[in-house]
């Protein structure tokens, strides 16, 4: 795991030195403030599907609940609801949408790809109906629009809001992961399910327990997208942000088959995600082909990581 992290670390040095190089804009306070801000955005929806993906789950709507929230938040707001208030109704609406996922996964057993899917699709169409499919601002809410979109100022440098939710959220995570029984309990689950049940484990919570965190944190996203961008387009926003953080997940070492994962290594996938669109713009790559740069570069970072673990693997076997 720790030759995964140097890898995508040697890989986020390596892009960001040459694009430093490439184009003086680059290192402006203004481009590197977008960085850490947007790479924060992407590596909390990270952490939160690496929780399921560590299950041997996964969660595609997560884009769509990131929709959901902004879009329910632009309505609340313009009903003059209390900020506080609406606050907390959206993440307990988000952590309901992770119970339901989790309790139709470990209670009707039915696949977490197929029960996400259907969310992906069903809290898309539900912001749409709700809004009218028509745009809408936050007007002027002082208090969130600090505590979601503010900055620390450093000098010149300003640190924004998304940041400091990262690292509460990222320590938080960390020590459940690494530092606690359940964090260990999920590793196990993922590993081999049926084992981790026949040793006392309670795997059908700790699967529900997962599916609420990315949920919690997909709606803490929505807010603090929404926020950011200080308006919400129902049909747009959020849309594919399940795939960018699925990707942060995978290429920051988290196994499709389970029982593997790293928070350190989720952000720093996360950041060169980032990276590499904001490298694609400054370079002045046709936007036309990132998707397919974004998808190449994670593709080699994963099949390289596999080659070098079959490789690891045979040398143990031979010895």
């Amino acid at each position: 795991m720790k030759k995964n992290i140097l890898g995508i670390l040697g890989l986020f040095i390596f892009i960001f030195g040459f694009t430093a190089v490439s184009n003086e804009n680059f290192l402006s306070a203004y481009n590197l403030q977008n960085l850490v801000k947007w790479s924060s955005l992407y590596a909390i929806m990270g952490i939160g599907v690496a929780f399921v993906i560590i299950t041997g789950g996964i969660d595609l709507s997560i884009g769509s609940v990131i929709g959901l929230v902004a879009s329910l938040m632009a309505l609340m707001v313009r009903s003059e609801w209390n900020p506080a208030v609406a606050v907390l109704v959206l993440i307990a609406l988000s952590v309901g949408i992770g119970v339901v996922h989790g309790l139709l996964v470990t209670k009707m057993k039915l696949q977490p790809f197929v029960v996400t899917l259907c969310g992906l699709l069903f809290y898309r169409g539900i912001s749409r109906w709700a809004t009218d499919n028509q745009s809408m601002g936050y007007g002027d809410t002082a208090t969130l629009n600090s505590l979601f979109s503010g900055k620390l100022a450093i000098g010149s440098f300003g640190l924004p809001a998304p940041f400091f939710f990262l690292v509460v959220v990222a320590v938080l995570a960390a020590i459940f992961l690494n530092r606690t029984i359940w964090g260990r309990y999920l590793l196990a689950l993922g590993n081999n399910e049926e084992g981790a049940r026949y040793s006392g484990i309670g795997t059908d919570r700790l699967k529900i327990t997962a599916y609420v965190i990315c949920s919690f944190l997909a709606g803490l996203s929505g807010l603090l997208f929404a926020y950011e961008l200080d308006s919400v387009q129902p049909a747009q926003t959020g849309e594919f942000y399940e795939l960018y953080a699925i990707a942060a997940a995978v290429l920051g070492g988290c196994s499709l088959r389970g029982g593997q994962g790293t928070i350190i290594g989720v952000i720093i996938a996360a950041a060169v995600i980032r990276l590499l669109r904001n490298s694609i713009n400054l370079l002045g790559i046709s936007t036309h082909l990132e998707y397919a740069i974004i998808g190449t570069v994670i593709l080699c970072g994963v099949s390289a990581d596999e080659i070098i673990k079959r490789v690891m693997a045979k040398r143990r076997a031979a010895k």
